[in-house]
């Protein structure tokens, strides 16, 4: 539920509405696509994937249906279905233009829980048409989303497919949303020291969340006569006529209370799902002790939190905006939910694992929170209180803990056709997904956030520097610097249609005029005046190479990160941030390390631009740098050391060297997950490792690649970016004494951008 981006502003909306359409449109229009999971290589191959091979599992399914779950990928699919009558904040659109909405929807299922999904808008607006189209397709199928159906047809079209379908049907406007609440009123109820069945609950709205999250509520224990709601006709009660239905009439009291302020008196939680600012402060203050304020309307709250705590400092507030805390948003939910239902082959959603689902992420907050899931909350570790109810979207461990659960209930509800019989085993498979969903960037950009530090860039009047800029700057994800000519900067921003303004709205450092010139010159000759550079050329330097300018300037403590090398020669560049900045204490050499994120995994390659041949030693170095990198990732490094040789096969001067570099490593850092000299493939597949090395100290698959020269290393990181149209991010400069990058000419402004949150993060990890 995150806020409507025209809620800040004409102009940042034309931005944002400029930048999604490109995004949807290029370089392929949509988010989706289809890939075989299969090789189709070979004539063989094609008779094993269609005639006549094909009869064979054909014959099987027809013979056990079970058996569709070994044999297809439907118990990995889900359809995300939607008529489009109750699109996000857009109402009634139609189905056509919903598939972006639900294209966008499938994604999260797949990058959130590995889920494939199929987007079906369907153009059926009758509940009985609607649902005689999406019962039919249940072979297809191992679960239903249904998506923004409108209320109150959503209830009895839920009610209907639950009962006529024997896969999971779940209405995730209704349930994801409820479950979401339900947690947060788990845990804000154990703040303040009450109980559920003895609390009292006002409901604005009447809609098909907030009825979802009553009837999740009542079945946790909460009592129908402590429950009294409201919509826009004013309270529900027990004689009214106007706007009425059989499931708000569930809610109607026999009360002669008529409006939402009378309601609020003694009230210990509020309940908004309707319409900004109708939680007026003055109601707010005739609540009980501690209320528990739910204001979830988009993209205005009932009540705006800053404004809540003031008339209630002792409340707790929930909203569904991601810029305050305690978001509820149903990508906490829904991908865990159905993987957990999916993987045992639950023939439905039962009021048993929805249950558990809210206590997986009521009791997810309450933990203690490792170091690994630290890395998604920010630079502050949060702690269970009242600005800390319910995880953050881009924890990790919210599969470990969903998937499980929901799967457990399902079992003891009755509904699991294929039990999960060694749950320690599925809770592993589910941990190795965690670190190969691509997802891996998530937790930068929270350590990044808000922490307001200085990225200089010495590329500013590149188009793709003034992009990432304006990005940097709406995220909050740095306070930006760029070097240029600001006549320059200016009419460039304009041709390109950016609101930033230099002098305005981010520092400028103009290389043809700047006040700190002298001192910028004197710093850099004192590094460089016995390496051949005589005050003149430092002068001349000091006007010309920006890369210098911005090294100069972290140097002195003005910037806390560079970011340089769009234009120019790579190695030039490192000499420069080697010569200024320096390299950190007890390192001898910069080395760099790039990232690649697939579809399925994220792989660190080093070292892929600096050290041509490095030795053994230099090795052992860039690998315990790597390692360290990895960490600020939240990522546990399992490294390999990759070679034409494999355990010994082979002896060249390469080889040898990565023994020699695997003992001083062993030495060095003997907790480090790491073997070698090794092929490609056994680094990948742990089975390939087994059948040469059964004792290799390395388990599972390796995750950071160390290669003999930088030809093997930059050579493998383009072939494999080129095959598997992988994001890069990078090159990573491990090893400087202040966090500086050199990216390479063929960057995008979102690899700008991806750079500026690493090196920002990198900064202030410096700090501890």
């Amino acid at each position: 539920m995150a806020p409507h981006p025209y809620l800040d502003g004409e102009s940042k909306t034309s931005d944002l509405d400029e930048q999604a359409l490109f995004f949807h449109r290029y370089p392929k229009p949509g988010k989706l696509a289809i890939h075989a999971t299969k090789p189709l290589g070979n004539q063989r191959d094609l008779a094993l994937a269609y005639s006549p091979g094909v009869a064979a599992p054909c014959l099987e399914i027809a013979r056990e249906p079970g058996l569709a779950a070994d044999y297809t990928s439907r118990a990995n699919l889900v359809a995300v279905i939607s008529n489009g009558t109750a699109v996000l904040g857009l109402g009634n659109i139609g189905p056509l233009a919903s598939k972006p909405v639900m294209e966008g929807k499938a994604v999260l299922f797949k990058k959130f829980a590995d889920i494939d999904v199929f987007d079906i808008e369907v153009d059926a607006y009758e509940i009985d048409h609607f649902c005689q189209v999406v019962a039919a397709l249940e072979p297809t199928f191992g679960g239903i989303n249904l998506e923004d159906v409108k209320s109150p047809e959503c209830f009895e079209i839920e009610a209907r497919l639950r009962r006529d379908m024997a896969i999971p049907v779940f209405h995730d406007d209704q349930h994801g949303t409820a479950i979401i609440a339900a947690a947060a009123v788990r845990n804000g109820l154990r703040l303040a020291g009450k109980s559920l069945e003895e609390a009292k609950i006002i409901a604005s709205g009447a809609g098909a969340a907030a009825l979802a999250c009553l009837n999740l509520l009542v079945s946790l224990g909460a009592k129908l006569e402590n429950i009294l709601v409201t919509d826009k006709d004013g309270l529900v009660y027990k004689g009214r006529t106007v706007a009425m239905d059989r499931w708000k009439d569930v809610y109607a009291r026999d009360t002669e209370l008529r409006t939402l302020e009378e309601a609020c008196e003694g009230a210990d939680i509020f309940l908004g799902l309707s319409a900004g600012g109708v939680l007026k402060p003055e109601y707010l203050e005739k609540m009980a002790d501690k209320p528990l304020i739910l204001a979830l309307a988009n993209p205005v709250p009932e009540i705006m939190p800053d404004l809540a705590r003031k008339v209630r400092p002792d409340a707790m507030i929930c909203t569904g905006r991601s810029d305050f805390p305690n978001q509820v948003n149903n990508v906490l939910c829904f991908p865990y939910i159905f993987r957990g239902a999916l993987d045992c082959g639950a023939t439905g959603i039962t009021e048993g694992m929805k249950q558990a689902a809210t206590d997986a992420i009521a009791e997810l907050a309450r933990e203690e929170v490792s170091e690994v899931a630290a890395k998604a909350y920010g630079s502050e570790t949060p702690v269970f209180g009242p600005d800390y109810l319910i995880p953050s979207p881009f924890d990790p461990r919210l599969i470990l803990k969903i998937a499980p659960a929901v799967a457990k209930a399902a079992e003891k509800d009755g509904v699991a056709n294929r039990p999960i019989t060694d749950m320690d085993a599925y809770v592993e498979k589910l941990n190795r997904f965690v670190f190969r969903s691509g997802m891996i960037m998530k937790p930068i950009f929270q350590i990044a956030r808000n922490a307001g530090k200085r990225v200089i860039f010495s590329d500013g009047e590149d188009e793709r520097v003034l992009r990432a800029a304006q990005v940097l700057m709406e995220e909050k994800v740095c306070v930006p610097i760029l070097i240029g000519r600001p006549n320059v900067l200016a009419s460039r921003l304009e041709r390109y249609g950016l609101k930033i303004r230099p002098g305005t709205d981010f520092e400028v450092i103009n290389p043809e005029d700047d006040p700190r010139y002298r001192d910028y010159v004197d710093h850099y000759f004192q590094k460089v005046g016995r390496k051949g550079v005589s005050p003149d050329t430092a002068r001349t330097v000091m006007r010309t190479n920006t890369t210098v300018i911005g090294a100069v300037a972290v140097a002195r403590g003005e910037a806390d990160s560079l970011i340089c090398g769009l234009e120019g020669r790579f190695p030039r560049h490192v000499r420069d941030i080697s010569q200024v900045i320096g390299m950190r204490r007890g390192v001898k050499k910069l080395a760099a390390m790039s990232l690649l994120i697939m579809q399925d995994m994220t792989k660190f390659f080093v070292d892929t631009y600096v050290q041509r041949d490095p030795s053994a030693e230099e090795l052992a170095e860039m690998t315990r740098l790597a390692a360290a990198e990895l960490r600020r990732f939240g990522i546990d490094p399992k490294a390999a050391l990759v070679s034409h040789s494999n355990f010994g096969s082979d002896d060249t001067s390469d080889t040898i060297k990565l023994r020699k570099a695997l003992e001083m490593i062993h030495a060095e850092m003997p907790n480090l997950e790491i073997d070698g000299e090794m092929h490609g493939d056994s680094a990948l597949s742990e089975a390939i490792r087994k059948r040469t090395m059964p004792d290799s100290t390395l388990a599972g698959e390796a995750n950071l690649l160390i290669f003999p020269t930088l030809d093997a290393a930059n050579i493998t990181l383009n072939v494999v970016k080129s095959l598997t149209d992988a994001l890069h991010v990078g090159p990573i400069l491990l090893g400087a004494a202040s966090p500086a990058h050199v990216l390479t000419p063929s960057v995008t402004s979102r690899g700008v951008v991806n750079m500026a949150a690493i090196a920002t993060a990198q900064a202030i990890g410096l700090e501890g």
